[in-house]
């Protein structure tokens, strides 16, 4: 007769261990270069925008030279604001409105340094005071007719009206030192009137140009009304 009881299953020995998975081929090294190079977007049109420059890997004298070419060519336009605003030329195609959109703070504080340092100078033994006055003054006194113009409703920014005010401040600064040099030699109340009265004039005449095209013409004179005096109180410093 047939035998009806199941044989048991037959047990096969089990692997140790899985086959190793193919692993995926290693990426090609890239060079800097390339990577410089990489877009990082890619418009609708088919047009390819590369990455910005960076200039934090240039030379440090490289970086000193371009900050000195930008404030040497925004002191020129305070030297001569009618040559590059005025007539029929307006302030967008003269450069200038571009020029104070790429405001900078290294220009206001050389000039600010230059002033402090050469009224301190002439004041004998109260130079340190004299010294943080003017520095104090001439950042307060921007901060305020700027805070004037942006409370008269003025389409400039900020940090671009301190920017203004501070290389305005340039023929001041010339007139102290020169005055300072004059002193070595001798004093006269009638040369000082006339250089502080001249830088005077300059400073305000330079500043009034800049500010004015961002104040509407009815608000105007508010807004020069505190550069007035701001220049006044600076050329008075240097009188005294």
């Amino acid at each position: 007769p047939a035998d009806n009881t199941a044989s048991p299953p037959s047990t096969l020995p089990l692997p140790l261990s899985l086959p190793p998975l193919p692993l995926p081929p290693l990426p090609s090294r890239t060079s800097s270069s390339s990577l410089r190079a990489c877009p990082l977007t890619r418009p609708m049109d088919g047009a390819i925008d590369l990455a910005p420059p960076t200039t934090l890997d240039e030379p440090v004298l490289t970086t000193i030279t371009r900050d000195l070419s930008s404030v040497a060519s925004k002191l020129r336009v305070v030297l001569r604001p009618s040559a590059f605003v005025g007539g029929s030329q307006s302030i967008e195609d003269s450069g200038v409105l571009q020029a104070l959109k790429d405001w900078d703070l290294w220009g206001p504080l050389l000039i600010c340094l230059s002033l402090s340092c050469s009224l301190s100078i002439n004041a004998g033994s109260q130079g340190p005071t004299v010294f943080s006055a003017v520095f104090v003054l001439v950042w307060a006194g921007a901060a305020i007719v700027t805070l004037n113009a942006q409370l008269l409703g003025g389409s400039i920014s900020f940090f671009q009206s301190v920017c203004v005010l501070g290389y305005c401040v340039f023929p001041l600064a010339i007139a102290s030192i020169l005055l300072l040099v004059v002193h070595a030699f001798a004093r006269s109340l009638v040369v000082d009137l006339l250089v502080v009265a001249l830088a005077f004039v300059w400073s305000t005449r330079a500043s009034v140009v800049f500010i004015g095209q961002f104040i509407s013409e009815e608000r105007k004179a508010l807004a020069v009304y505190p550069v007035f005096f701001f220049y006044t109180f600076l050329g008075w410093m240097i009188l005294i």
